[in-house]
């Protein structure tokens, strides 16, 4: 029983759902969302408990399968990304590897753009082949390619756009009809350009992922992820898999991730600003090689970026002489941080080729375009004057 819950029947715009959305309250009716920190649940009898694990009466059974904390952030990022249904993971690769090893069988095959984060990579190119899936990887900018990679026994297409490290785009809604064609899905990690600047699923996508220990958590608290799709796919694929292998968020982390939530729109628009910004400010300088923003007009896909993008988002790439520049310049940086982290309210620096990607060969990695001068900016809330003193200082020092 509940009491002075939302109105979800009226369309609020993204910003107030993020405030309001999927809020449950009890019958005290607290200002802030109840945290139920509960491993399990009591019933008023025996034929209550059988009702409840039967379906025929609704409930929460044990947290590992649902709990109510954890339904508010499903439900709120439900809201936000336009889908009908959402399970909330403990990681984001919990999220990641639950989607697609949920779909997959055994002489199944994927077709993934080689640009992924390297614990992706790891799933598709040497998990999944463990138990009989096949996989190919191909250039995802390349949409001949996704054509030529398909297999009669093609049953998913896995993509992240913008890419990691070097913020690559993948036509969302190409690839998406060509999944169609074929009665595949496709999954896509959208992890970079958070659901405020894009929202792979009216773009045709049939599953999106997110590692909400980024910009949907963004003040470096905690880890969690999030699969959302349609209520038949959630049900069908998903839901026993997650049930019967536990990758659950705990009710902690999915209360900590809708108080970030409340202020995800705020955080993003001005860490957007301040990237867009320094991306201006690093093609200036005569020490960078190459600057990659998809909210700017060089980028080469910057048709691409207006169409299925809002906005430039957070992250930028850029490109120093070699490993030792790199390396000088993020030692000589006082205000950003070296992490491996992003979407964080601190301004966050690594070098992909040694800590993210270090597992790729040094073939895979120019393939990729992360050279030993490639560095990954994520901007944080910091003031922006700041920000750029403190890379001018650096960048001074090569």
């Amino acid at each position: 029983m509940t009491a002075s819950n939302v109105d979800t029947s009226v369309n609020w715009k993204p910003a107030t759902q993020l405030v309001h959305g999927g809020t449950d309250r009890s019958l005290h009716g607290e200002t802030s969302e109840a945290l139920y920190l509960t491993q399990g649940f009591v019933y008023d009898s025996a034929e209550a408990a059988e009702a409840r694990f039967t379906g025929d009466e609704p409930g929460y059974i044990y947290s590992r399968y649902a709990n109510p904390t954890v339904s508010m952030f499903e439900k709120r990022m439900c809201a936000l990304e336009g889908a009908e249904a959402a399970l909330a993971t403990s990681s984001g690769m919990g999220a990641v590897s639950a989607a697609l090893l949920c779909q997959l069988n055994a002489g199944d095959h994927i077709v993934a753009a080689r640009a992924l984060f390297g614990s992706c990579r790891w799933v598709v190119e040497k998990l999944a082949p463990q138990f009989g899936i096949e996989s190919t990887l191909i250039d995802g900018t390349d949409l001949d390619a996704w054509k030529s990679a398909i297999q009669p026994n093609t049953k998913v297409l896995f993509l992240e756009s913008p890419t990691n490290p070097t913020l690559e785009l993948v036509d969302i809604a190409a690839v998406a009809d060509l999944a169609n064609e074929i009665g595949a899905k496709l999954v896509v990690d959208n992890v970079f350009a958070t659901p405020l600047y894009q929202q792979p699923l009216q773009l045709g996508a049939h599953v999106v992922v997110y590692s909400a220990t980024k910009h949907i958590d963004g003040q470096g608290r905690c880890l969690g992820g999030i699969v959302l799709s349609s209520e038949e796919w959630i049900s069908e694929k998903l839901y026993d898999f997650f049930r019967h292998t536990g990758p659950s968020l705990s009710p902690f982390n999915a209360w900590v991730l809708l108080k970030g939530l409340e202020t995800l729109p705020v955080r993003v628009a001005l860490q957007t600003s301040n990237a867009a910004r320094i991306s201006d400010f690093l093609a200036e300088s005569q020490h960078t090689k190459r600057v990659i923003y998809p909210g700017r007009s060089d980028h080469p896909q910057a048709e691409l970026a207006r169409r299925q993008m809002k906005a430039g988002s957070t992250l930028v790439a850029f490109e120093l002489a070699g490993k030792s520049q790199a390396f000088a310049f993020e030692n000589a940086l006082k205000l950003i941080r070296i992490s491996n982290n992003l979407g964080d309210a601190k301004s966050l620096i690594t070098h992909p080729a040694t800590t993210t990607h270090k597992n790729l060969s040094e073939e895979d990695r120019a393939i990729l375009g992360i050279s030993d001068g490639v560095v990954r900016l994520s901007v944080g809330l910091e003031d922006i004057d700041d920000l750029l003193l403190d890379i001018e200082q650096a960048l001074a020092k090569l």
